[in-house]
């Protein structure tokens, strides 16, 4: 029986790893919420892992925002998230643990990395400033593992996703991200009546979108994989591994997709005073195919089960 901690198990992504990992015999999940552990205290962390006698660890704990937040907050950002992850690699390596899977962000690459972005991409150019503290983060929670793994021989692996999406995703109407925010917008757009609904921008930016139960089953999937065929693929000091469709779709076609699965039936006025934004941000998958793995979900089919768990969930805070 393996004990795997999931940090951040109340989390988009942390919450689909916790449910996949349930449904296998012989795991026994470990979770902790803030109340009950606080991942930037040194010392709590040091006690967790002390009395829990963990086997494996994801780390998807960490603070997350949108640009206004990441403007506003930046030493909040960058500060937490290394405290994170600096308590619980570390820990995790003083007390035994051998696996352990760090999840990061596709803003670790240049801004201006070519499309589609390699794992080669790190480290090569700027970093988009709006989210530079947050990336810098990240970027120092993959240098984190790989230095454990070269002094001293563990096995901690990094996965950076694409755009998430899915359950447990916040929908508030001014902070959310993309797509929750487009549900939203055509659900109440659609109980209002409304005949018509703004949309920034031209739509013709691409964007490329991963359910977040395709995170999950990659993230697994990735940390089981036998040692010698991860190593086959990566480098001591290259060894992350992008986590995405490899397909994009414009930002009109997701936006008269959402429309169509929520069932609102006006119109969609766009606003090209807005800005659109990087014109392309597409994650190179090609690394994860030769390891065996291909997300599962089509963007349409994951639209419908994220707006049936929004109407389903109403009531939540997040909500």
């Amino acid at each position: 029986m393996a004990r795997i901690f999931v940090a951040g198990h109340n989390g988009m992504v942390g919450s689909a790893i916790v449910r996949a990992l349930s449904g296998v015999a012989g795991n026994e999940v470990v979770t902790a919420n803030r109340d009950q552990l606080d991942l930037c205290n040194q010392v709590a962390v040091e006690e967790f892992f002390q009395s829990h006698q963990i086997d494996q660890v994801y780390l998807a704990a960490a603070k997350v925002g949108g640009i206004h937040a990441n403007n506003e907050y930046p030493a909040d950002f960058i500060y937490q998230n290394l405290m994170i992850q600096a308590n619980v690699i570390d820990a995790a390596h003083r007390h035994g643990v051998q696996k352990l899977l760090f999840l990061g962000s596709s803003c670790i690459y240049p801004k201006l990395a070519p499309q589609p972005m390699t794992e080669a991409a790190l480290l090569t150019g700027t970093l988009e400033a709006t989210n530079e503290p947050y990336a810098v983060a990240k970027i120092a929670g993959i240098k984190l593992c790989e230095s454990y793994n070269r002094q001293y021989g563990r096995d901690y692996r990094s996965v950076m996703p694409t755009n998430l999406y899915g359950e447990n995703d916040n929908f508030h109407p001014e902070n959310s991200h993309v797509i929750p925010a487009l549900i939203r917008r055509f659900h109440d757009a659609k109980l209002a009546k409304a005949e018509v609904v703004p949309a920034w921008g031209t739509g013709k930016p691409m964007r490329e979108f991963l359910h977040v139960d395709d995170m999950a089953a990659a993230s697994i999937f990735v940390m089981n994989l036998d040692t010698e065929v991860y190593q086959a693929q990566t480098d001591p000091m290259l060894s992350h591994i992008n986590i995405g469709t490899g397909i994009d779709c414009t930002i009109k076609e997701l936006t008269e997709t959402v429309a169509a699965v929520v069932g609102y039936n006006g119109k969609i006025e766009w606003d090209l005073t807005k800005p659109d934004g990087a014109p392309r941000k597409l994650m190179d998958v090609s690394r994860l195919h030769r390891l065996g793995w291909v997300a599962g979900v089509s963007l349409t089919d994951g639209l419908e089960k994220t707006y049936s768990w929004f109407t389903e969930n109403q009531g939540s805070a997040r909500l």
